[in-house]
């Protein structure tokens, strides 16, 4: 067993990813007429993108086909290999066609190329390291993903060049974002799950406390503690006689009366309230809540809706939901 040798570790390490990064960088000069053509017809096309490789490259072009349907273009993967075995039905005649190879060159591919030829209505396009291949010579269109070398020591293990392959996909699924016009509420309707759906759809309505704590403004002291100890907010509105919101009295300005003041009898909501309250709209995204808070480092918002009190949210009402 040969011994570890933690600086030979970190210098390999260190050369895989300028490799890499040195390559990616150089990927701006294949952006040409060819790349902004095919994004073209993905834009106007009436069917899917059916993406193809073998191999690791079959693993990357899954990568774009989660990405384009992410991001509003309808893709689906299909295996090089399974393509040849029956799979081949996938493609319907207005389906785009991209085939990922490192090579062009591979059997699989070469198989494939002509049986999807003759389904007669199909376009084709290549990405391919190799422009003097079986694959790019075949192809309608032609995305350079050319690495002149793998991060790997021997030059063999696919890492630069599946690495170039993944940065050309989503470059191709953000310029066909860009002409769909897709949304941040768009993207909220196909990624309803998780943190980020969370971060994109759910709004301040749909946590906002069911309690709505409040006092009138002229309120004595003790039925304004009383208000706060029987909610979990800690806090609580005030309003004027017309149900107008004109501050609000939280766990800690209670604190600090009871530190200023002995006779409690003579004060009123008024008197220890803090005027102007940081608020939310109720139809604000819940994420937007939570960064405010965090602005002003505190731990609820007065809702308004139409310029009323509606109630309030509380940070555990979102990190609840598992928003942040």
């Amino acid at each position: 067993m040969s011994t570890i040798n933690l600086s030979d570790i970190k210098q390999l390490a260190e050369q895989t990813i300028q490799t890499e990064a040195s390559a990616i960088s150089k990927l701006v000069e294949f952006v040409d007429d060819s790349f902004a053509e095919v994004v073209g017809l993905i834009y106007k096309g009436k069917g899917r993108v059916i993406i193809t490789g073998i191999g690791k490259s079959a693993i990357i072009a899954q990568k774009i086909v989660a990405t384009l349907n992410s991001t509003g273009t309808p893709s689906i993967f299909m295996h090089a290999a399974d393509a040849i075995h029956g799979d081949l039905g996938i493609i319907q005649p207005d389906d785009i066609v991209l085939c990922l190879s490192k090579s062009g060159n591979t059997p699989e591919i070469k198989v494939l190329i002509p049986l999807i030829r003759s389904l007669g209505k199909n376009t084709i396009v290549a990405m391919v390291s190799s422009v003097d291949s079986y694959l790019a010579y075949h192809a309608d269109y032609v995305i350079r993903a050319t690495v002149s070398k793998e991060a790997c020591p021997h030059n063999l293990a696919p890492t630069t060049s599946t690495t170039a392959q993944l940065v050309m996909g989503d470059a191709l699924a953000m310029c066909s974002l860009s002409l769909r016009g897709f949304s941040a509420d768009h993207f909220a309707r196909v990624h309803p799950g998780g943190a980020l759906g969370k971060k994109l759809y759910i709004r301040v309505s749909d946590i906002i406390s069911k309690v709505r704590p409040k006092v009138n403004v002229d309120e004595k002291i003790r039925p304004v503690i009383v208000e706060i100890s029987s909610n979990t907010l800690g806090a609580t509105a005030v309003v004027d006689k017309d149900d107008k919101l004109v501050g609000v009295i939280t766990d800690g300005d209670l604190r600090r009366m009871l530190q200023k003041n002995e006779d409690l009898d003579k004060l009123t909501a008024k008197d220890i309230m803090t005027s102007n309250p940081k608020t939310i709209d109720y139809d604000t995204l819940a994420v937007d809540a939570f960064s405010l808070m965090e602005k002003y480092h505190i731990t609820q918002l007065i809702v308004l809706q139409n310029n009323k009190y509606k109630g309030m949210v509380h940070i555990h009402d979102i990190l609840r939901e598992g928003i942040v």
